[in-house]
């Protein structure tokens, strides 16, 4: 991450893990059919929260060109080394991923973040 970054690491984790938790508040487990959906949620409601701990509390606007920001999201399914009936080999493994972005790359950085939110319902959300 950059040093620059107008949003403290603490905060970025804790919108991070509020949009995944809000996003998959209802998944028990992957289901391949939901994660177009889940995933430009959890963008979605990143890149509104990213802009919202941007903007003036002065103007209620963010300055054209002030930061951007890119959100990517995949959301991969755990198998668990179940075989797949009849074939004697492991089944794929379902994955979606997704791109929203708000990016200036003269003043804004990259971060890495993994919901741990996932592990119980067979999934890795990963940004």
């Amino acid at each position: 991450m950059a040093t620059n970054s107008p949003i403290p690491l603490a905060t970025l984790t804790d919108l991070a893990a509020s949009a995944c938790s809000s996003a998959l508040s209802t998944a028990t487990s992957y289901t391949h059919a939901d994660t177009q959906s889940q995933n430009e949620r959890i963008i979605n409601t990143l890149l509104q929260s990213l802009i919202s701990a941007t903007t003036s509390s002065e103007t209620s606007e963010v300055s054209t060109g002030q930061y951007k920001f890119a959100v990517t999201s995949t959301i991969i399914q755990h198998l668990e080394g179940r075989e797949a009936e009849g074939e004697g080999k492991l089944e794929k493994r379902g994955m979606h991923s997704a791109s929203g972005a708000y990016w200036n790359s003269e003043r804004d950085g990259m971060w890495s973040y993994k919901w741990e939110g996932g592990e119980g319902r067979r999934m890795d959300v990963v940004w």
